[in-house]
């Protein structure tokens, strides 16, 4: 299809990661770029529970990250992502004392809110020697899931816009295009985005297990996340945030900032097929990663890097496989980050972006950790075993969440 307008470019200026590979950029980046295995472990939280195990962020200070004042009074999901913010605002080189913070918008992706402030304070209700009178005052901010935008825009005084995205596995790469249209339409010159979950509580680990979407790796923990693998039969579920600052490209040039990357397309659709399985073909994948390239008018044979949904589940890898082939070919460059951050659910997709913007800064494709034996039925030409050193102009970063929603970015070299 001929190109109908003029790319829009969103400059990322700033990116900031807490995930079980690391927390901080450096750290993290250092660890999924050399894809060793799976950064899970026992989660204290989930002892006794049908899965114990997570890619979660033992070593997160919530009092060092936030205040220890403030920490009492924010639930895990938002810490991260105050902590990713602050990150990629001092990596931006923006400084919120001097900005007008009405041109400065919010938007950031949660799935499932403050989970473990819901399952504390409904332990509390219960239980007949605390009861009622015991619930904290603070149980419905910490616990709403529009509060990490909240929370983050408060730190820093952004006045502008402010929401979150829900679209549950999705809702990270939901919240950049969200954030990369109100740049667009001149609302604001930049937008603080991303995503951010902390839903390792065992009613919410639990839920998975007993649907069957977790694996069954229970020992060999290193290896339990392997997207694309013959062998791979489940996610790994993890926690974390990612935070990225977008700019209007005129802004951060003439500050002199610099640009990781640009978000140039972005891509939305619904399966409108199943609750929980995507569609077999990923006809909705299809229209969603059209849609992205379009927007970014680009052709699909511009495409050198797909970062894949990749969740190592049977059903959602063999769909997204045959959906990239059948839209971009076997050319691209195929690489799942999850095989070692696992899958944090509304915070994925943002992880995913930031991975992607350093790819395509870099020029350096981090490996599909685990992946031993490629599925046959994944024709694509799969990163494994060493990350490639190789010039990506272009890549797509595809996110796929329950309900059947899809979300897609499209992000090109500065």
């Amino acid at each position: 299809m001929e190109p109908d307008r003029t790319p829009f470019h969103a400059a990322i200026t700033g990116v900031g990661l807490v995930t079980s590979a690391g927390i901080g950029v450096s750290a993290a980046w250092e660890r999924v770029s050399a894809g060793t295995g799976t950064a899970a472990s026992r989660v204290p939280a989930l002892a006794g529970m049908p899965a114990d195990f997570a890619c979660w962020v033992p070593d997160f200070n919530g009092a060092k990250a936030v205040g220890r004042k403030k920490a009492w009074r924010l639930d895990r999901c938002n810490q991260f992502a105050i902590a990713a913010a602050a990150e990629a605002l001092a990596d931006s080189g923006l400084d919120p004392a001097t900005w007008d913070g009405a041109r400065v918008g919010v938007v950031l992706g949660n799935g499932i809110g403050g989970a473990a402030t819901w399952e504390k304070q409904h332990r509390t209700l219960l239980d007949p020697e605390l009861g009622p009178e015991r619930v904290s005052a603070l149980l419905i901010p910490m616990l709403s899931v529009n509060m990490s935008a909240g929370y983050v825009a408060i730190e820093c005084g952004a006045k502008g816009p402010n929401f979150v995205t829900a679209t549950a596995c999705a809702s990270g790469t939901t919240a950049v295009g969200m954030a990369r249209e109100l740049l667009r339409s001149g609302q604001c010159d930049v937008v603080i985005t991303g995503g951010t979950e902390a839903p390792l509580v065992p009613s919410i680990v639990t839920g998975f297990s007993q649907m069957g979407a977790l694996t069954e790796r229970k020992t060999d923990l290193a290896s339990a996340s392997r997207p694309f693998d013959v062998d791979r039969d489940g996610f790994v579920p993890a926690e974390g945030a990612a935070v990225l600052v977008l700019e209007r490209v005129e802004h951060a040039r003439a500050r002199g900032a610099e640009i990781h990357a640009m978000v140039s397309g972005y891509g939305a659709s619904a399966d409108a097929h199943h609750a929980t399985a995507p569609d077999p073909e990923g006809q909705g994948a299809e229209r969603a990663v059209r849609a992205a390239l379009r927007d970014a008018c680009l052709p699909p044979d511009a495409v050198d890097h797909v970062n894949a949904h990749g969740t190592s589940t049977p059903l959602n890898d063999v769909s997204e496989a045959r959906m990239i082939r059948r839209v971009l070919g076997d050319r691209p460059a195929v690489n799942s980050v999850k095989g070692v951050v696992g899958h944090a659910l509304g915070a994925a997709g943002a992880i995913e972006a930031v991975t992607t913007a350093l790819t395509v800064q870099h020029g350096l494709i981090p490996p599909t950790a685990n992946l031993e034996s490629q599925d046959p039925a994944v024709e694509l030409d799969v990163v494994a075993k060493a990350p490639r050193q190789t010039r990506v102009e272009v890549a797509v970063s595809n996110s796929f969440g329950f309900g059947g929603q899809n979300a897609v970015l499209v992000l090109t070299s500065a």
